[in-house]
């Protein structure tokens, strides 16, 4: 499987997540699984269900985690370059047919988060981004159509 480029910030976010998930979590989900049987007839026992079902989506976002964790490398700032849009920016953008600026920080998908203003490089506007200048003009299609971005600044 492939590399996958992490913020420290990213990284420190998928950390936490996981002791989370392995200590925390985890006991949560047993609590609840040994509260369930206390009830008795597990065959038509919805808690008990429910606790199991949350302890295999559990166990699954953990193997998730490792496998992340496992193949994660830190982005090492000094390898980026310095005049092109790449993994590990920021960049401020304005919408040509809205003539509305929007700066986002430009992350892998596992780190993406669009309400936090963190773009994935493998989305329509992260992908047409990519090894552009400031000053450029982008066309980004997508879903909803194609639209101009003018790249007005960017940063680490």
């Amino acid at each position: 499987m492939a590399d996958i480029f992490l913020t420290a910030e990213g990284l420190a976010k998928l950390s936490t997540e996981l002791r989370d998930a392995k200590i925390i979590k985890r006991k949560e989900i047993v609590t609840a699984i040994q509260e369930a049987r206390a009830q008795g007839d597990l065959s038509e026992n919805a808690e008990y269900d429910a606790a199991k079902e949350a302890q295999a989506y559990n166990e699954k976002r953990i193997a998730d985690l490792e496998d992340m964790l496992n193949r994660a490398k830190l982005i090492d700032e000094s390898n980026i370059p310095k005049d092109k849009v790449c993994i590990g920016k920021w960049v401020k953008l304005l919408n040509a047919k809205t003539n509305k600026e929007v700066k986002y920080f430009l992350v892998s998908p596992e780190e993406a988060d669009f309400g936090a203003g963190k773009l994935s490089m493998t989305s329509p506007i992260g992908k047409a981004l990519v090894g552009h200048l400031v000053g450029e003009t982008v066309e980004v299609v997508a879903p909803a159509g194609v639209t101009r971005y003018k790249l007005l600044e960017m940063g680490m």
